[in-house]
């Protein structure tokens, strides 16, 4: 799955645009991701930048924080426990879907 601070309506949008398979749940005003400290908030040049962009997080996420979470990928087994939390400031810099795959059937 995908957690997403957007609203609803638009993780709906992303999910049939990308014709994703999987689910894409909300987090409200990055309440998870806070848990996990990976919230993090846009200074005021930045927020300008993305305006230039036509790009508002407000009208995306339904609240006022200008923050959003960094990318991470998150393996938690059945019982609840995170395994593996693989995470870069630099949103480029992911880990690779085998490898996770790899980790998740080594449990």
């Amino acid at each position: 799955m995908a957690i997403s601070p957007q609203t609803p309506e638009h993780n709906a949008e992303v999910k049939e645009k990308n014709r994703l398979t999987f689910p894409v749940l909300s987090d409200p005003g990055n309440a998870y991701a806070k848990q996990l400290s990976l919230a993090h908030g846009f200074p005021d040049d930045l927020r300008e930048l993305y305006g230039q962009f036509g790009i508002s997080l407000p009208g995306v996420n339904g609240d006022e924080s200008w923050e959003l979470p960094l990318p991470a990928r998150i393996v938690v087994d059945a019982s609840g426990v995170i395994r593996s939390l693989e995470s870069d400031p630099d949103y480029t810099q992911r880990p690779e879907p085998s490898a996770t795959l790899e980790f998740v059937r080594a449990l």
